[in-house]
């Protein structure tokens, strides 16, 4: 037997026994998650309940610059649809910036007292 021959029965005796073993399933247990987007009465609360948590945490939204104007959160929107591909309508946009402006950015502020006299 010439070492080619050798080296191939050799690779394949490997792969046969990845294959073999290697498709096991690997069971990952995640912790529950713990993060949440502030309550609000805004329209844009909900949209962005179903559309932002399918691809990161509401901890995100918390780590933003909390002096961003309107345009930086409108921007930032749209960047999560195009070009990251955010699966959700055109016309969810101006209440989802809403949201997050008045809950989270430049004029969160000004929606404070609002928020207060609701409770």
């Amino acid at each position: 037997m010439t070492i080619h021959k050798k080296i191939i029965g050799s690779l394949s005796l490997t792969c046969m026994t990845f294959l073999a073993t290697g498709a096991m399933a690997l069971d990952v247990q995640l912790p529950p998650e713990t993060a949440a987007y502030r309550p609000s009465e805004l329209p844009g609360y909900q949209l962005v309940l179903r559309n932002c948590m399918t691809c990161h945490t509401a901890q995100y939204v918390g780590t933003q610059p909390p002096t961003s104007p309107r345009a930086y959160w409108d921007a930032t929107v749209k960047k999560m649809k195009k070009p990251f591909g955010a699966q959700f309508p055109d016309e969810d946009v101006p209440a989802m910036v809403d949201y997050l402006t008045k809950t989270y950015g430049a004029e969160r502020t000004a929606a404070a007292p609002a928020m207060q006299k609701a409770h």
